[in-house]
């Protein structure tokens, strides 16, 4: 996966600014969505949901890697483990979205938002975006629950509300074509099946909570999209 993205910051001496620009490319070298801004301060101004998100799911994780009280706490009694939820844990339904399992697992979901996020925030407005963001993550829990309700093993990670994002954008590429573009549509469908293709072939992940992740942003998509624009 993070072969397919390369970040590129550029230096303009005379502002003293750096251009960061963060871009995916597919074989032919078709950019997906292309990051712009001129400074990560101007991408928190832009897109502050996303941000947020991303520095609260970096905190925890730096916090719980250096041996901090509150970062080990906050593992231990927001991880996900379905047993615990039967007990009547439920606040592990929502917890495992700030968790992840190690760098490469909290660094890859963080440049999916960034690169994923901004399109969504920006066209259907913070509040619904945060909406869809937890409403998918937290559907991905509760099916992974309803699977297994006794399960004694360990789940975390931002992985299914990442993949409700992506069930919002094939429902645009399905149902609503004046939201996306088809050279984009096509990418984001590739992308879409190299996701589940590697659900299924990597150890360890959390099947249900990708799958049902896409399909509850799927579901949700007539809804959350209703009087949505085309990103200018």
């Amino acid at each position: 996966y993070l072969s397919l993205f390369v970040i590129i910051i550029i230096h303009d001496f005379n502002a003293e600014k750096d251009y960061i620009r963060l871009q995916c490319y597919i074989w032919r070298r078709f950019p997906l969505f292309i990051r712009n801004e001129r400074s990560v301060k101007e991408f928190i101004q832009f897109y502050p949901v996303v941000s947020i998100l991303i520095i609260i799911n970096l905190s925890i994780f730096i916090l719980y890697s250096l041996n901090f009280f509150i970062g080990i706490w906050f593992y231990h009694f927001g991880i996900g483990q379905n047993l615990a939820v039967s007990y009547g844990q439920y606040w592990r339904l929502i917890t495992p979205i700030f968790l992840h399992g190690g760098l490469g697992h909290v660094v890859f979901n963080s440049f999916s938002l960034v690169l994923f996020g901004p399109a969504l925030e920006q066209m259907l407005g913070r509040f619904k975006f945060i909406i869809a963001y937890f409403a998918t993550g937290i559907f991905a829990n509760v099916a992974t629950y309803v699977i297994d309700m006794y399960s004694s093993t360990y789940h975390l990670g931002a992985s299914g509300a990442i993949y409700g994002l992506f069930g919002i954008y094939i429902f645009m590429v399905l149902y609503r074509k004046n939201l996306i573009d088809p050279r984009n549509a096509q990418i984001v469908m590739t992308i879409f099946v190299i996701g589940l293709i590697m659900t299924f072939v990597r150890p360890n992940i959390n099947i249900a909570a990708h799958i049902f992740g896409a399909i509850g942003g799927f579901a949700i998509a007539p809804i959350i999209l209703k009087n949505a624009e085309p990103i200018s």
